[in-house]
């Protein structure tokens, strides 16, 4: 490196950080997510160190991605595990502060854009679970209630859910995301407010990636007349459970037992009664029934007893929240690291756990649900969009 000021020339040799965060050497994250892409992704977020360090905006990415993955360990720690094949090399372990200034200096930036680059359909044709006589079947979900520090900025954003006995006592976030069933790839994610209770809202954000040669698989907190519609509208066809409170009209029995309606706003669509039989080890048996509603109104190739049994796919989704509920990064003054968890999520990255030698255990809960300070305890609410 040469160093020239007004009077003198000073040469001397600098041993870069290529050496040392080359392919490989940090497992299976440069496999998903080769160093190209992380170079990449930094130098159009203009996030690439102006000098060099010991640790470059490079290794602050994989950092942060690790931090997801350890998520109850110290950033030191963290940093060892990142680390632990190169045990042939004499590195300098670098301090916590060291670590939570490269992790601000970064900024959320290159992790949202990461995402943005990775999220995105997984399957192959023939890919079991992922398709339905030819629609690539997606779904829409939404994990609520997850805390985030109780500070002055996060309430401005968040406020806080209004229960009988008053306010809750932490701010909580609800993740929306769109995902394809089978693989459980995501396709985008937004955040919000739970105390909104609007789910059909934060989907909005998403229908500019629903197109035509898609399926999209609802729950019914999604059953509102317009937002089908606006699904519709995508060129994608839809198949969702409706409210007990809606009352189809009967415009014609189709020989399957579906018969054809219309919803408010004249959406033509086919409703299908199902009944839903469980029975647990114990003998105990539990009933429902499911109304669901689907704009697939060809009963021969699209038989009713196929579309009851494709709607379980749908919690596809769910594992994609319980991979999110492993663990999240720590909070950071700078934004929405929490990027972070969903570019782990894009694919199974139980082969990264293996890989860098823990598997963090699924957290208990049910349905999905994160455990309470989980995923977004790093959620900072100045400065970005609620996109991802």
């Amino acid at each position: 490196m040469r160093i020239q000021s007004a009077t003198t020339t000073i040469t001397r040799a600098v041993t870069v950080a290529g050496g040392v965060f080359a392919p490989g050497h940090l497992g299976e994250l440069t496999q998903y997510l080769p160093f190209e892409l992380v170079d990449d992704v930094l130098a159009q977020t203009r996030t690439v160190q102006r000098r060099l360090r010991l640790l470059p905006s490079r290794a602050g990415v994989y950092f942060v991605l690790a931090l997801g993955m350890f998520p109850r360990l110290g950033y030191v720690r963290v940093c060892g595990k990142l680390t632990a094949g190169l045990g042939g090399l004499d590195l300098p372990c670098p301090s916590e502060k060291a670590l939570r200034e490269l992790r601000r200096r970064l900024g959320p930036a290159p992790l949202k854009a990461l995402f943005e680059v990775v999220a995105g359909p997984l399957a192959q044709p023939h890919t079991p679970g992922a398709r339905f006589a030819g629609l690539r079947t997606v779904a829409f979900d939404g994990l609520n209630s997850l805390k985030v520090p109780d500070t002055g900025r996060n309430r401005a954003w968040l406020g806080k859910i209004r229960h009988r006995l008053g306010l809750a006592g932490y701010p909580a976030l609800r993740v929306m995301a769109l995902a394809e069933t089978g693989t459980r790839g995501l396709l985008g994610a937004t955040v919000g407010s739970v105390s909104e209770r609007d789910e059909v809202r934060l989907a909005r954000r998403l229908l500019p990636l629903l197109g035509p040669g898609m399926l999209v698989l609802l729950d019914r907190a999604f059953d509102a007349a317009a937002f089908l519609a606006e699904i519709t509208a995508t060129g994608a066809a839809l198949l969702a459970r409706a409210k007990s409170t809606r009352k189809p009209l009967v415009l014609g029995h189709l020989p399957d037992g579906s018969y054809l309606s219309r919803l408010d706003g004249g959406l033509a669509v086919r409703i299908i009664e199902a009944g839903v039989a469980m029975t647990g080890a114990d003998g105990s048996r539990v009933a429902d029934s499911y109304r669901l509603v689907t704009t697939l109104t060809d009963h021969r190739r699209y038989p009713a007893d196929a579309l009851v049994r494709l709607y379980h796919e749908r919690w596809e989704i769910e594992m994609v929240f319980t991979q999110l509920a492993k663990g999240a990064v720590r909070p950071v003054r700078g934004g929405r690291e929490d990027v972070a968890d969903l570019d782990l999520v894009v694919g199974d990255d139980d082969a990264v756990d293996e890989q860098l030698g823990e598997l963090p255990p699924l957290l208990e809960g049910g349905g999905g649900e994160a455990g309470a300070d989980d995923l977004a305890e790093c959620l900072d609410a100045v400065g970005d969009g609620p996109q991802f």
